[in-house]
């Protein structure tokens, strides 16, 4: 259950339609619950922050994936796998059959509908390099499977300024950008100074031996002297798209 959910519900007890008991069942239903001894799935997530529980794939077992995303879509909630090796995907594909396993971003995604919340545009998903690619691609694909629209603009580094420029009137549409960058990290601050909404940075683990993993593009965006861009940690596309997709609504849910 998701807020546009609950406040169907909760309006159908307003007008009579629905007991307050029939409603506290329905929700406590949708809390979903231990599934043994080691998972225990959050189904009020939704609820409390907008966005449903997601799961994180890496250190967990192929079945742990695979209960915890039948369970996600038992309970009627858009599922997403993040960092899903491929040997694991065969499993989570079979729980959850009208998924998608995406091998570049390492995602399982089943998308359940469009983002009830009206929103500020779609995200712009900008990447300096095509070795970025994968941290765009896990951003860009959390976004569509909470049911924001997205536009990808791939490739357009700084050390090419003018391929940037001739994207400029998409970038310019968008609600939120999201900009993953290695090396020096300079993109996002190129970005940001062209732009009049929120940017969400990802320092990517691209680079040379000095690049130290990221982190070289991790502090170049930490000291951004664009005001509008925050930076989230390396390599985590779905953390940024989590908070772009936040900062893109502009009201409360519409009823379904």
């Amino acid at each position: 259950m998701d807020r546009a959910g609950l406040m169907t519900l909760l309006n159908r007890v307003k007008a009579g339609e629905l007991a307050p008991s029939e409603a506290a069942g329905a929700i406590a239903a949708s809390a979903g619950g231990p599934l043994g001894s080691d998972l225990n799935v959050d189904g009020h997530r939704a609820i409390r922050v907008g966005i449903p529980e997601v799961v994180f794939g890496e250190g967990k077992t192929a079945g742990q994936c695979a209960r915890m995303a039948a369970e996600l879509d038992r309970l009627g909630h858009s599922v997403l796998v993040t960092r899903l090796s491929a040997d694991k995907a065969d499993a989570v594909s079979a729980a959850v059959p009208a998924g998608r396993y995406d091998a570049t971003s390492r995602t399982f995604a089943r998308r359940r509908g469009d983002d009830p919340h009206p929103l500020r545009g779609p995200v712009a998903v900008i990447c300096a390099g095509t070795s970025d690619v994968p941290v765009a691609e896990e951003a860009a694909i959390t976004l569509e499977t909470i049911g924001q629209p997205v536009e990808r603009v791939y490739d357009v580094g700084v050390a090419g300024l003018h391929r940037l420029l001739s994207r400029l009137d998409v970038i310019r549409r968008a609600g939120v950008c999201i900009v993953a960058a290695g090396m020096e990290g300079a993109l996002p601050s190129v970005v940001g100074g062209l732009v009049d909404v929120p940017v969400v940075a990802v320092p990517t683990p691209v680079g040379y031996g000095t690049g130290a993993g990221g982190y070289a593009a991790l502090l170049a965006m930490l000291n951004s002297c664009s005001p509008n861009v925050s930076v989230v940690n390396i390599g985590n596309g779905f953390g940024a798209a989590f908070v772009a997709a936040l900062a893109n609504r502009v009201g409360p849910p519409r009823a379904p």
